[in-house]
Protein backbone atom coordinates (compact mmCIF):
# COMPACT_ATOMS: atom_id res chain seq x y z
CA UNK A 1 0.00 0.00 0.00
CA UNK A 2 1.38 3.33 -1.23
CA UNK A 3 0.34 5.63 1.32
CA UNK A 4 -3.05 6.31 3.94
CA UNK A 5 -4.39 9.90 4.41
CA UNK A 6 -5.06 8.68 8.32
CA UNK A 7 -4.60 5.85 10.82
CA UNK A 8 -8.57 5.09 10.42
CA UNK A 9 -10.93 5.00 7.44
CA UNK A 10 -14.55 4.64 7.37
CA UNK A 11 -15.61 3.29 3.73
CA UNK A 12 -18.58 2.87 2.31
CA UNK A 13 -21.21 -0.53 2.53
CA UNK A 14 -20.44 -3.24 0.61
CA UNK A 15 -23.28 -4.46 0.82
CA UNK A 16 -25.98 -1.70 2.62
CA UNK A 17 -26.67 -0.13 5.59
CA UNK A 18 -26.53 -1.76 8.93
CA UNK A 19 -29.10 -3.98 10.24
CA UNK A 20 -29.65 -5.65 14.24
CA UNK A 21 -29.36 -9.18 13.92
CA UNK A 22 -30.10 -11.83 16.43
CA UNK A 23 -26.84 -11.89 18.13
CA UNK A 24 -25.88 -15.87 16.97
CA UNK A 25 -21.73 -15.79 17.32
CA UNK A 26 -19.95 -15.85 14.16
CA UNK A 27 -23.45 -14.77 11.95
CA UNK A 28 -22.25 -12.67 9.53
CA UNK A 29 -25.37 -12.11 8.01
CA UNK A 30 -28.39 -12.23 10.11
CA UNK A 31 -29.71 -15.56 8.98
CA UNK A 32 -29.34 -17.14 12.65
CA UNK A 33 -26.68 -19.36 11.00
CA UNK A 34 -22.97 -19.34 12.53
CA UNK A 35 -20.72 -18.57 9.40
CA UNK A 36 -17.15 -19.22 8.48
CA UNK A 37 -14.12 -17.67 7.51
CA UNK A 38 -10.90 -19.33 5.87
CA UNK A 39 -7.99 -17.46 4.68
CA UNK A 40 -5.45 -18.10 1.77
CA UNK A 41 -2.61 -15.52 2.93
CA UNK A 42 0.14 -16.61 -0.05
CA UNK A 43 -2.98 -16.39 -2.66
CA UNK A 44 -2.05 -14.44 -5.61
CA UNK A 45 -4.67 -11.60 -6.45
CA UNK A 46 -4.39 -10.23 -9.61
CA UNK A 47 -1.14 -11.59 -10.48
CA UNK A 48 -0.02 -10.27 -6.97
CA UNK A 49 2.11 -13.42 -5.41
CA UNK A 50 1.24 -13.85 -1.77
CA UNK A 51 -1.29 -10.76 -1.54
CA UNK A 52 -3.64 -12.91 -0.16
CA UNK A 53 -7.68 -13.83 0.66
CA UNK A 54 -10.47 -14.66 2.54
CA UNK A 55 -13.22 -16.93 1.82
CA UNK A 56 -16.50 -16.36 3.52
CA UNK A 57 -18.50 -19.70 3.78
CA UNK A 58 -22.50 -18.79 4.75
CA UNK A 59 -24.23 -21.36 7.58
CA UNK A 60 -26.86 -23.43 6.30
CA UNK A 61 -29.27 -25.95 7.32
CA UNK A 62 -27.30 -28.54 6.39
CA UNK A 63 -23.48 -27.23 6.55
CA UNK A 64 -21.82 -24.64 4.85
CA UNK A 65 -22.01 -22.81 1.65
CA UNK A 66 -18.81 -21.21 -0.18
CA UNK A 67 -20.08 -17.24 -0.18
CA UNK A 68 -17.37 -14.66 -1.80
CA UNK A 69 -13.60 -13.97 -1.70
CA UNK A 70 -12.33 -10.82 -0.22
CA UNK A 71 -8.91 -9.22 -1.13
CA UNK A 72 -7.76 -5.75 -0.58
CA UNK A 73 -8.96 -5.53 -4.22
CA UNK A 74 -12.39 -6.12 -3.19
CA UNK A 75 -15.12 -3.15 -3.75
CA UNK A 76 -15.04 -1.09 -0.88
CA UNK A 77 -11.90 -2.63 0.76
CA UNK A 78 -9.44 0.16 0.78
CA UNK A 79 -5.93 -0.17 -0.34
CA UNK A 80 -4.38 -2.70 -3.19
CA UNK A 81 -3.49 -6.25 -2.95
CA UNK A 82 0.26 -6.33 -3.40
CA UNK A 83 2.52 -8.28 -3.60
CA UNK A 84 3.75 -10.13 0.06
CA UNK A 85 0.89 -8.46 1.85
CA UNK A 86 -0.62 -11.67 3.59
CA UNK A 87 -4.45 -10.50 3.36
CA UNK A 88 -5.55 -13.42 6.54
CA UNK A 89 -2.47 -13.63 8.11
CA UNK A 90 -4.81 -13.77 11.23
CA UNK A 91 -8.54 -13.93 11.58
CA UNK A 92 -11.24 -13.27 14.75
CA UNK A 93 -14.51 -13.09 15.03
CA UNK A 94 -16.79 -11.00 17.38
CA UNK A 95 -19.42 -8.25 17.86
CA UNK A 96 -17.40 -5.19 17.78
CA UNK A 97 -20.00 -2.47 17.07
CA UNK A 98 -22.63 -4.08 19.69
CA UNK A 99 -25.46 -4.18 16.81
CA UNK A 100 -26.20 -8.21 17.29
CA UNK A 101 -24.42 -9.00 14.29
CA UNK A 102 -20.81 -10.67 13.91
CA UNK A 103 -18.34 -8.95 12.67
CA UNK A 104 -14.78 -9.77 11.00
CA UNK A 105 -11.11 -8.40 11.71
CA UNK A 106 -8.64 -9.14 8.83
CA UNK A 107 -4.96 -9.08 9.43
CA UNK A 108 -2.94 -8.07 6.91
CA UNK A 109 0.78 -8.06 9.10
CA UNK A 110 3.39 -8.04 6.40
CA UNK A 111 1.48 -4.96 4.25
CA UNK A 112 4.08 -2.15 4.32
CA UNK A 113 3.21 1.18 4.10
CA UNK A 114 5.21 3.54 2.17
CA UNK A 115 6.96 4.41 -1.24
CA UNK A 116 8.56 0.75 -1.44
CA UNK A 117 9.21 -2.28 0.53
CA UNK A 118 12.10 -2.87 2.67
CA UNK A 119 13.92 -5.49 0.92
CA UNK A 120 13.97 -8.88 3.52
CA UNK A 121 12.23 -7.08 6.49
CA UNK A 122 8.83 -7.90 7.64
CA UNK A 123 5.54 -5.88 7.13
CA UNK A 124 4.43 -2.90 9.37
CA UNK A 125 0.61 -4.51 8.88
CA UNK A 126 -2.83 -3.59 9.39
CA UNK A 127 -6.26 -4.92 10.32
CA UNK A 128 -9.56 -4.64 8.25
CA UNK A 129 -12.45 -4.25 9.94
CA UNK A 130 -15.82 -5.44 8.19
CA UNK A 131 -19.12 -5.35 9.66
CA UNK A 132 -21.98 -7.74 9.64
CA UNK A 133 -25.35 -7.13 8.72
CA UNK A 134 -28.58 -8.67 7.64
CA UNK A 135 -27.09 -8.17 4.44
CA UNK A 136 -23.79 -9.81 5.05
CA UNK A 137 -20.10 -7.95 5.63
CA UNK A 138 -21.07 -4.58 4.67
CA UNK A 139 -18.09 -1.88 5.02
CA UNK A 140 -14.71 -1.85 6.43
CA UNK A 141 -12.90 0.10 8.61
CA UNK A 142 -8.83 -0.05 8.45
CA UNK A 143 -6.52 0.23 11.09
CA UNK A 144 -2.85 1.00 11.09
CA UNK A 145 0.27 2.21 13.25
CA UNK A 146 1.46 5.76 11.83
CA UNK A 147 5.03 4.76 12.16
CA UNK A 148 6.48 2.54 9.45
CA UNK A 149 8.38 -0.29 11.29
CA UNK A 150 8.23 -4.06 11.26
CA UNK A 151 5.77 -4.07 13.79
CA UNK A 152 3.43 -7.17 11.93
CA UNK A 153 0.71 -5.51 13.18
CA UNK A 154 -2.18 -8.10 12.61
CA UNK A 155 -0.10 -11.23 13.12
CA UNK A 156 -2.52 -12.12 16.02
CA UNK A 157 -6.59 -11.12 16.66
CA UNK A 158 -8.59 -12.24 19.54
CA UNK A 159 -11.85 -10.52 20.03
CA UNK A 160 -13.67 -9.93 24.16
CA UNK A 161 -15.87 -7.39 25.92
CA UNK A 162 -12.33 -6.42 27.96
CA UNK A 163 -14.40 -3.11 28.95
CA UNK A 164 -17.70 -4.47 30.21
CA UNK A 165 -19.32 -2.20 28.04
CA UNK A 166 -21.37 -5.32 26.79
CA UNK A 167 -19.64 -5.05 22.86
CA UNK A 168 -16.30 -6.48 22.01
CA UNK A 169 -13.30 -5.14 21.85
CA UNK A 170 -10.42 -5.74 19.09
CA UNK A 171 -6.72 -6.65 20.52
CA UNK A 172 -4.16 -6.74 17.69
CA UNK A 173 -1.48 -8.47 18.12
CA UNK A 174 1.98 -6.74 16.74
CA UNK A 175 4.78 -9.02 17.74
CA UNK A 176 7.45 -7.33 15.87
CA UNK A 177 6.42 -3.73 17.41
CA UNK A 178 10.33 -1.89 18.18
CA UNK A 179 12.02 -5.46 18.20
CA UNK A 180 10.02 -6.52 20.91
CA UNK A 181 6.12 -6.71 20.68
CA UNK A 182 2.69 -4.84 21.71
CA UNK A 183 -0.70 -5.23 21.34
CA UNK A 184 -2.89 -2.72 20.65
CA UNK A 185 -6.64 -2.57 21.72
CA UNK A 186 -9.22 -1.71 18.99
CA UNK A 187 -12.16 -0.11 21.29
CA UNK A 188 -11.32 0.37 24.62
CA UNK A 189 -10.24 3.41 26.04
CA UNK A 190 -6.79 1.65 27.15
CA UNK A 191 -5.37 2.00 23.30
CA UNK A 192 -1.67 -0.15 23.68
CA UNK A 193 0.01 -3.04 26.25
CA UNK A 194 3.45 -2.64 25.50
CA UNK A 195 5.96 -5.09 26.16
CA UNK A 196 8.09 -5.00 29.21
CA UNK A 197 10.95 -7.57 28.23
CA UNK A 198 13.54 -8.00 25.33
CA UNK A 199 13.65 -7.74 21.59
CA UNK A 200 13.56 -11.08 20.57
CA UNK A 201 10.11 -12.04 22.82
CA UNK A 202 7.39 -11.75 20.18
CA UNK A 203 4.74 -10.02 22.52
CA UNK A 204 1.53 -10.62 20.97
CA UNK A 205 2.36 -13.64 18.48
CA UNK A 206 -0.65 -15.06 20.20
CA UNK A 207 -3.60 -14.08 21.78
CA UNK A 208 -6.97 -14.81 23.94
CA UNK A 209 -9.81 -13.34 26.23
CA UNK A 210 -11.55 -15.01 28.63
CA UNK A 211 -13.75 -14.50 31.47
CA UNK A 212 -10.54 -15.92 33.79
CA UNK A 213 -12.76 -15.04 37.19
CA UNK A 214 -16.22 -14.66 36.41
CA UNK A 215 -16.65 -10.87 37.01
CA UNK A 216 -18.63 -10.50 33.76
CA UNK A 217 -15.13 -8.42 31.82
CA UNK A 218 -12.78 -10.40 30.00
CA UNK A 219 -9.63 -10.45 30.66
CA UNK A 220 -6.14 -10.49 27.79
CA UNK A 221 -3.76 -13.10 27.26
CA UNK A 222 -1.14 -12.40 25.50
CA UNK A 223 1.88 -14.79 24.29
CA UNK A 224 5.69 -13.86 24.11
CA UNK A 225 6.74 -17.25 23.22
CA UNK A 226 10.05 -15.72 22.08
CA UNK A 227 10.57 -14.50 25.91
CA UNK A 228 13.94 -15.09 27.58
CA UNK A 229 13.53 -15.00 31.62
CA UNK A 230 16.38 -17.29 32.17
CA UNK A 231 16.09 -19.52 28.63
CA UNK A 232 16.27 -18.48 25.00
CA UNK A 233 13.11 -18.53 24.08
CA UNK A 234 11.59 -20.39 26.63
CA UNK A 235 8.63 -18.30 26.49
CA UNK A 236 5.92 -16.48 28.65
CA UNK A 237 1.97 -15.64 29.01
CA UNK A 238 1.33 -12.20 30.20
CA UNK A 239 -2.75 -12.22 31.36
CA UNK A 240 -3.95 -8.38 31.49
CA UNK A 241 -7.33 -7.69 33.24
CA UNK A 242 -9.11 -4.49 33.23
CA UNK A 243 -7.37 -2.17 35.13
CA UNK A 244 -4.34 -2.99 33.61
CA UNK A 245 -3.02 -5.26 36.49
CA UNK A 246 -0.69 -7.87 34.79
CA UNK A 247 0.36 -11.49 36.09
CA UNK A 248 3.24 -13.29 34.06
CA UNK A 249 3.26 -17.00 33.71
CA UNK A 250 5.71 -19.54 32.54
CA UNK A 251 7.15 -23.00 33.07
CA UNK A 252 8.38 -21.88 36.18
CA UNK A 253 5.59 -20.45 37.49
CA UNK A 254 4.29 -22.20 40.64
CA UNK A 255 2.33 -25.69 40.14
CA UNK A 256 2.70 -25.39 36.30
CA UNK A 257 3.86 -28.48 34.85
CA UNK A 258 8.00 -29.03 33.92
CA UNK A 259 10.72 -26.85 33.80
CA UNK A 260 11.44 -23.41 31.38
CA UNK A 261 14.04 -24.75 28.81
CA UNK A 262 15.29 -23.18 25.89
CA UNK A 263 13.16 -23.18 22.53
CA UNK A 264 10.41 -24.31 24.77
CA UNK A 265 8.20 -21.76 23.15
CA UNK A 266 5.62 -21.68 25.85
CA UNK A 267 2.37 -19.44 24.85
CA UNK A 268 2.68 -20.15 20.58
CA UNK A 269 -1.04 -20.84 21.06
CA UNK A 270 -3.44 -20.04 23.43
CA UNK A 271 -7.48 -20.85 23.88
CA UNK A 272 -10.25 -20.17 26.57
CA UNK A 273 -12.90 -22.21 27.38
CA UNK A 274 -14.53 -23.68 30.12
CA UNK A 275 -13.72 -27.25 30.74
CA UNK A 276 -15.68 -27.47 34.16
CA UNK A 277 -18.94 -25.55 33.08
CA UNK A 278 -17.99 -23.32 36.75
CA UNK A 279 -18.85 -20.42 34.63
CA UNK A 280 -15.48 -19.22 34.51
CA UNK A 281 -13.05 -19.36 31.38
CA UNK A 282 -9.85 -21.97 31.94
CA UNK A 283 -6.83 -21.24 29.64
CA UNK A 284 -4.99 -23.51 27.67
CA UNK A 285 -1.57 -23.05 26.61
CA UNK A 286 0.50 -24.19 23.76
CA UNK A 287 4.25 -25.24 24.35
CA UNK A 288 5.22 -26.85 20.84
CA UNK A 289 8.90 -26.75 21.25
CA UNK A 290 8.39 -28.47 24.69
CA UNK A 291 10.60 -31.93 24.49
CA UNK A 292 9.64 -34.98 25.98
CA UNK A 293 13.04 -37.15 25.11
CA UNK A 294 16.09 -37.35 24.92
CA UNK A 295 16.41 -36.68 21.29
CA UNK A 296 15.02 -33.04 20.51
CA UNK A 297 17.74 -30.48 19.43
CA UNK A 298 18.39 -27.32 19.65
CA UNK A 299 15.96 -24.61 17.98
CA UNK A 300 13.80 -27.27 16.33
CA UNK A 301 10.51 -27.71 17.35
CA UNK A 302 10.04 -30.96 20.11
CA UNK A 303 6.90 -33.18 21.05
CA UNK A 304 4.86 -30.28 22.89
CA UNK A 305 2.88 -30.38 25.49
CA UNK A 306 -0.78 -28.22 26.77
CA UNK A 307 -0.78 -26.53 30.27
CA UNK A 308 -4.35 -25.59 31.58
CA UNK A 309 -5.02 -22.98 34.23
CA UNK A 310 -8.24 -23.16 35.47
CA UNK A 311 -10.06 -19.85 36.64
CA UNK A 312 -11.18 -19.08 39.95
CA UNK A 313 -12.91 -16.43 41.82
CA UNK A 314 -9.62 -14.57 42.37
CA UNK A 315 -8.79 -15.65 38.59
CA UNK A 316 -6.37 -17.96 36.75
CA UNK A 317 -5.48 -20.50 40.06
CA UNK A 318 -2.34 -21.87 39.10
CA UNK A 319 -2.36 -24.46 41.99
CA UNK A 320 -4.86 -26.04 39.62
CA UNK A 321 -2.61 -26.94 36.26
CA UNK A 322 -2.96 -29.72 34.27
CA UNK A 323 0.13 -30.71 32.03
CA UNK A 324 -1.17 -33.01 28.84
CA UNK A 325 0.96 -34.55 26.13
CA UNK A 326 0.82 -37.62 24.04
CA UNK A 327 2.58 -39.71 27.07
CA UNK A 328 -0.88 -39.78 28.71
CA UNK A 329 -3.12 -39.15 25.48
CA UNK A 330 -3.67 -41.55 22.37
CA UNK A 331 -0.53 -41.25 20.44
CA UNK A 332 3.11 -41.73 20.41
CA UNK A 333 5.09 -38.33 21.09
CA UNK A 334 7.48 -37.53 18.16
CA UNK A 335 10.13 -35.15 18.37
CA UNK A 336 8.43 -33.12 15.08
CA UNK A 337 4.86 -33.56 16.31
CA UNK A 338 4.34 -29.58 17.97
CA UNK A 339 1.65 -31.14 20.04
CA UNK A 340 -0.08 -27.72 21.58
CA UNK A 341 1.14 -25.49 18.42
CA UNK A 342 -2.30 -24.37 17.70
CA UNK A 343 -5.61 -24.93 19.87
CA UNK A 344 -9.46 -24.32 20.20
CA UNK A 345 -11.90 -24.91 23.19
CA UNK A 346 -15.76 -25.10 22.23
CA UNK A 347 -18.68 -27.56 23.11
CA UNK A 348 -18.94 -30.22 20.84
CA UNK A 349 -20.90 -32.56 22.66
CA UNK A 350 -24.25 -30.24 23.65
CA UNK A 351 -23.26 -30.59 27.65
CA UNK A 352 -22.09 -27.35 28.58
CA UNK A 353 -18.75 -27.69 29.09
CA UNK A 354 -16.19 -27.25 26.77
CA UNK A 355 -13.62 -29.70 25.08
CA UNK A 356 -10.12 -28.41 24.33
CA UNK A 357 -8.93 -29.59 20.65
CA UNK A 358 -4.80 -29.10 20.07
CA UNK A 359 -3.08 -29.05 17.02
CA UNK A 360 -0.33 -31.22 16.71
CA UNK A 361 0.93 -30.31 12.69
CA UNK A 362 3.71 -32.20 12.70
CA UNK A 363 2.04 -35.36 13.50
CA UNK A 364 -0.95 -34.05 10.70
CA UNK A 365 -3.00 -34.66 13.20
CA UNK A 366 -5.74 -33.02 15.94
CA UNK A 367 -6.16 -34.34 19.42
CA UNK A 368 -9.65 -33.30 21.38
CA UNK A 369 -9.97 -33.54 25.32
CA UNK A 370 -13.58 -33.69 26.71
CA UNK A 371 -14.55 -31.38 29.50
CA UNK A 372 -16.63 -32.37 32.34
CA UNK A 373 -18.46 -29.80 34.91
CA UNK A 374 -16.75 -33.46 37.45
CA UNK A 375 -13.27 -32.08 37.35
CA UNK A 376 -12.57 -30.49 33.94
CA UNK A 377 -10.46 -31.77 30.94
CA UNK A 378 -10.42 -35.93 30.78
CA UNK A 379 -8.19 -38.46 29.16
CA UNK A 380 -11.20 -39.82 29.31
CA UNK A 381 -12.51 -41.01 25.46
CA UNK A 382 -9.72 -38.39 24.17
CA UNK A 383 -9.66 -38.81 20.50
CA UNK A 384 -6.85 -38.59 17.73
CA UNK A 385 -8.09 -37.62 14.83
CA UNK A 386 -5.74 -38.33 11.61
CA UNK A 387 -4.77 -35.94 8.61
CA UNK A 388 -3.54 -36.37 5.03
CA UNK A 389 0.72 -36.58 4.90
CA UNK A 390 1.93 -33.29 3.91
CA UNK A 391 -0.78 -31.37 4.98
CA UNK A 392 0.15 -29.55 8.23
CA UNK A 393 -3.10 -30.57 9.26
CA UNK A 394 -4.11 -29.20 12.45
CA UNK A 395 -2.46 -26.25 11.93
CA UNK A 396 -5.28 -24.10 12.13
CA UNK A 397 -8.52 -24.76 14.37
CA UNK A 398 -11.60 -23.18 15.11
CA UNK A 399 -15.35 -24.61 16.17
CA UNK A 400 -18.11 -22.76 15.19
CA UNK A 401 -21.71 -23.50 15.72
CA UNK A 402 -20.39 -27.13 17.86
CA UNK A 403 -18.46 -28.10 14.83
CA UNK A 404 -14.48 -28.64 15.08
CA UNK A 405 -12.92 -26.87 11.43
CA UNK A 406 -9.41 -28.22 10.60
CA UNK A 407 -7.44 -26.87 8.42
CA UNK A 408 -4.48 -28.38 6.03
CA UNK A 409 -2.81 -25.39 4.47
CA UNK A 410 0.22 -27.38 3.08
CA UNK A 411 -2.01 -28.97 1.10
CA UNK A 412 -4.63 -26.64 1.01
CA UNK A 413 -7.36 -28.32 2.60
CA UNK A 414 -10.16 -27.36 5.22
CA UNK A 415 -12.58 -30.11 6.94
CA UNK A 416 -15.47 -30.05 8.94
CA UNK A 417 -16.70 -32.28 11.89
CA UNK A 418 -19.96 -31.97 12.88
CA UNK A 419 -20.35 -32.03 16.81
CA UNK A 420 -22.92 -34.34 17.88
CA UNK A 421 -24.51 -34.57 21.50
CA UNK A 422 -23.49 -36.59 24.14
CA UNK A 423 -23.11 -35.53 27.74
CA UNK A 424 -20.32 -36.54 29.31
CA UNK A 425 -16.45 -37.10 28.88
CA UNK A 426 -16.98 -37.76 25.43
CA UNK A 427 -15.44 -35.55 22.71
CA UNK A 428 -18.67 -35.25 20.63
CA UNK A 429 -16.92 -35.43 17.49
CA UNK A 430 -15.39 -38.81 15.35
CA UNK A 431 -13.01 -39.29 13.01
CA UNK A 432 -15.16 -38.90 9.71
CA UNK A 433 -14.93 -35.28 8.06
CA UNK A 434 -16.01 -33.71 5.60
CA UNK A 435 -13.99 -31.45 3.26
CA UNK A 436 -14.83 -27.96 2.78
CA UNK A 437 -12.83 -27.85 -0.48
CA UNK A 438 -9.29 -27.21 -1.88
CA UNK A 439 -8.01 -23.53 -1.96
CA UNK A 440 -4.40 -21.94 -2.99
CA UNK A 441 -1.87 -20.13 -1.23
CA UNK A 442 -1.95 -21.69 2.30
CA UNK A 443 -5.71 -22.30 2.28
CA UNK A 444 -6.48 -22.84 5.86
CA UNK A 445 -3.94 -20.87 7.21
CA UNK A 446 -5.91 -18.98 9.50
CA UNK A 447 -9.86 -19.86 10.55
CA UNK A 448 -12.59 -18.05 12.67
Amino acid sequence: MKSLLAAVLLLPALHGAPAACSGVPADYNGDGRPDLAVAMPYATVNGQTRAGEVLIFHGTATGFQKGPVLSQDSPGIPGEAERGDSFGSALATGDFNGDGCADLAIGVSEEFIGPEPLAGADGQGMVHLLYGSRTGLHHARLIDLPEHDTARLGAALAAGDLDGDGDDELAIGAPGYRGGGAVFIHGAKRKMIKNDGAETDQFGAALATGDFDGDGTAELAIGAPGDNIEKKAEGTVTVVDRRGRRTVYSQNSPWIKGVAESWDYFGAALAAGDFNGDGRADLAIGVPGEGLSQNARAMEYGEGTVHVIYGSPDGLKTSTTEGWSQNSLEGIPRIYDRFGAALAAGDLNGDGDDELVVGVPGENAVQVLPGTKSGGLTKNHNLLIPGPPGSEFGAALTIVGGNLIVGGPMLGEVTLFRGHRKIGSYPGVTKKGTLLGHGPGLYGYALT
